[in-house]
């Protein structure tokens, strides 16, 4: 490895070691909390269930009134749900639905597939076991026991257990605002003529909605031109209101790179080069508060890159505390046999059968390779790959959202 650059795991602590979490709280209604991030865990004010209920559609009875299959009961109540019966009487069974409260004196369920209704009457062909089919108050929360932790983002599944519990409103840490533009004379944007010598716009594309995905507030600054005073304006005003800045290409050194200067000029830069394949270059600095990430222009590189770097430093200011990728052993369906001297991340799909296959072209211009793919393959610096090989898969799922 070149010895200026920064191995991935180095880079990656180092931007990480510079994020400041976000720390100003909104107490919002729990059907609007999907995305955010908890600022404060949550303990249950009930125990769920909060009574012994029914599991199934059957009868409640007592298991002692059922010696033997076939035993006939008379019925004596019908408890559907979200009303209450009243204590079972010996020697009689009850019409119990779904969800309905276990009456006093029954132990048991026995699930309607298992019994012939008679007129009043109920013959129970199975012997029930004492707590068949019920659910006991508090078995799956107890009162006062913490539901949610702090510092994790708020999924469907979390805003169901909030709810079920009664929480109807929920504290999250603010959004962070983030401002974003790309550089570059030659950028124009879909729906405009294409001049010789242009290209069209795609990071600006990408990274909006990279950061709306993560739940950023962003604010789109735009395309700015290859100008040092123009850079340099834009940056003041983006650093006006925002946590972060993001921005893509303009980064290097050539003449008509005028990110550098220009943040150098507003506040101050540290550029790296990174021992990663694609997304080598990457810039950290500040601009007045706000802090400051510039990307590679390339789209494959600014999306990879995007998604190793910038994804867990904005998750970090969000105050989010698992901010690493997990990543899945699967079985390579390709051969990688002249790897790279830096750490690769590869386009790569996994397929059916548990393989994981590459696009065909893994050059950093191909952007197509970035949409037929559903995850990354992680392969260490100077390794090779065989069929067959287990290899470390970092699937989008993990690393879009």
């Amino acid at each position: 490895m070149n010895a200026n650059m920064l191995s991935f795991d180095e880079a990656f602590e180092r931007l990480l070691a510079y994020a400041r979490p976000v720390r100003e709280i909104d107490e919002i209604d729990t059907m609007m909390a999907a995305g955010r991030v908890l600022a404060v865990a949550q303990h249950s004010p009930i125990c769920q269930p909060p009574m012994d209920n029914s599991a199934m559609d059957g009868y409640a009875l007592r298991v002692a009134d059922v010696p033997l299959a076939g035993t006939r009961l008379p019925v004596s109540q019908r408890i559907p749900a979200g009303s209450v019966g009243h204590a079972l009487a010996a020697g009689t069974a009850a019409r119990i639905f779904t969800g309905a409260p276990l009456p006093d004196g029954a132990d048991a369920v026995v699930m309607q597939e298992l019994c012939e209704h008679e007129g009043d009457t109920v013959v129970v062909n199975h012997v029930p076991r004492v707590g068949e089919a019920v659910r006991r108050a508090g078995e799956d929360v107890a009162l006062g026991a913490e539901i949610l932790p702090d510092g994790i983002r708020l999924r469907p599944q979390e805003l169901a257990l909030a709810a079920s519990v009664g929480l109807a409103r929920l504290p999250v840490l603010r959004r962070v605002k983030v401002a974003v533009f790309s550089t570059g004379s030659e950028l124009v944007m879909p729906g405009e003529p294409l001049p010789p010598g242009a290209i069209y716009n795609s990071n600006r594309f990408m990274l909006r909605a990279l950061l709306a995905q993560l739940g950023c507030e962003v604010t789109d600054f735009g395309i700015v031109a290859d100008d040092l005073e123009a850079t340099r304006k834009v940056l003041r005003d983006a650093a006006q209101g925002h946590d972060l800045i993001v921005t893509s290409g303009g980064v290097s050194v050539g003449e008509e790179d005028h990110v550098k200067p220009a943040v150098e000029a507003e506040g101050s830069l540290d550029m790296w080069k990174i021992a990663m394949k694609p997304g080598k270059p990457l810039a950290y600095g500040r601009v007045h508060a706000a802090a400051f990430i510039g990307l590679p222009g390339n789209p494959v590189s600014s999306f990879v890159t995007f998604l190793l770097m910038v994804r867990p430093f904005i998750l970090a200011t969000q105050g989010v505390s698992e901010v690493v990728p997990q990543a899945v052993m699967l079985r390579a369906g390709f051969d990688w046999p002249r790897p790279d001297r830096r750490r690769e991340f590869l386009r790569a799909r996994m397929m059916a059968d548990g393989s994981v296959a590459l696009f065909h072209n893994q050059g950093a211009a191909a952007l197509n390779s970035t949409t037929w793919a559903n995850g990354l393959v992680d392969v260490p610096a100077a390794t090779a790959i065989a069929n067959g090989d287990p290899v470390r898969f970092l699937p989008y799922g993990d690393l879009l959202w």
